[in-house]
């Protein structure tokens, strides 16, 4: 695991300790025999973007319905804005925004109107309700669709409503599912533009699951990669990528696939860590990217062996994920989410 505390999350920017907003301490969830969450602790700062990474199983929908008081703890506990959320379930809710994987707003309704209901289901008083459906429309960038039906929006639109429908009732606290699964690469970049301008001029702090390792660099303050119901690592994604040996990473494809290559590169001199990612396709972390690509090249000429591809890059988190888990989160299928809705008697997470 990361140096960095569980308990001592970014300082700010003159060195003192931020506010906790959310604190899970030892957290346990069984069902029946099986543990799906395994004494967990991490806390996440006021104002701080925390991310959850983990391959499909790994207890990450879990640990959220817990915190957000959709599933009982079975031991250990979880302090959201300050209340337990075992004792204090209705003031939890009262201060958390949760978006779900799935796009769940009425197609049929307008914006307006699916932003009405939400207010109202949280007691947004009448005189406080029009103001805020204004506000976060514009926070949103959909002002001008204020009046038009949800299904006549894309999917990028779509998702920013969604986001819209949480902040309707100013929560302090936003839990993100898969926020940008199923968007395209542009939209994708716009919602990763909208979170950062939410969590400045609202104060928000926001947990967020997702598979993409590019998102959680660029959103993410501090990651938690939990395994197996295990937190493995915890950090800024500059110190996870510092704590997994090898400074650079050599992607090399080979025209021809051999059983023995796996074990020939681990042998070369700086690798700490091979993995195959296809027929003949490899990707070796070094200690030194340029000696290690000169020694491959020598390799593939001594032994007659053509090279279709040769790079250099830095380490990456998706290195970081492979090298704590021992599998690739963009190879993990996307599970349907059942986010908004507890396991049925008997299912697990």
């Amino acid at each position: 695991m990361s140096a960095t505390s569980i308990y001592s999350p970014a300082a700010d920017g003159d060195g003192a300790p931020r506010t906790i907003a959310i604190a899970v301490e030892h957290i346990v969830k069984r069902y029946g025999d099986f543990e799906a969450v395994k004494d967990v602790s991490f806390s996440v700062a006021e104002g701080e973007i925390f991310g959850l990474l983990g391959p499909n199983g790994a207890g990450k929908s879990t640990l959220i319905r817990m915190m957000t008081t959709l599933i009982p703890v079975t031991s250990g506990k979880a302090i959201v804005a300050g209340h337990n959320v075992a004792d204090d379930p209705d003031d939890v809710r009262c201060v958390i925004g949760v978006i779900p994987q799935a796009l769940t707003s009425d197609q049929d309704l307008t914006l307006q109107e699916n932003l009405s209901i939400y207010a109202k289901l949280y007691g947004v008083p009448r005189a406080e309700r029009e103001k805020n459906i204004t506000d976060v429309l514009e926070a949103v960038d959909l002002t001008k669709w204020r009046d038009a039906q949800t299904k006549t929006l894309s999917g990028g639109m779509r998702r920013r409503l969604e986001i819209a429908r949480g902040l309707v009732h100013n929560p302090k606290i936003f839990f993100l599912d898969e926020p940008t699964t199923g968007l395209d690469p542009v939209s994708r970049i716009a919602v990763w533009e909208m979170l950062n301008k939410l969590k400045t001029t609202r104060n928000l702090t926001m947990l967020l699951t997702t598979h993409y390792m590019e998102e959680a660099d660029k959103l993410c303050d501090r990651i938690a990669i939990v395994d197996h119901g295990t937190l493995v690592a915890l950090g800024t994604p500059v110190e996870l990528k510092n704590s997994v040996a090898g400074a650079n990473v050599v992607e090399v494809h080979f025209d021809r696939e051999t059983e023995e290559w796996e074990e020939r590169l681990k042998k070369l001199e700086g690798v700490t860590s091979v993995q195959p990612e296809s027929a003949g396709f490899y990707r070796v972390l070094t200690t030194s990217g340029s000696k290690t690509t000169m020694q491959i090249v020598e390799l593939a000429a001594s032994l007659g062996e053509t090279l279709t591809s040769l790079s250099v890059q830095n380490t990456t988190l998706d290195d970081v994920f492979i090298h704590y888990t021992g599998r690739q989160l963009r190879d993990e299928q996307v599970k349907p989410v059942n986010f908004l809705m507890p396991p049925r008697p008997g299912e697990r997470p």
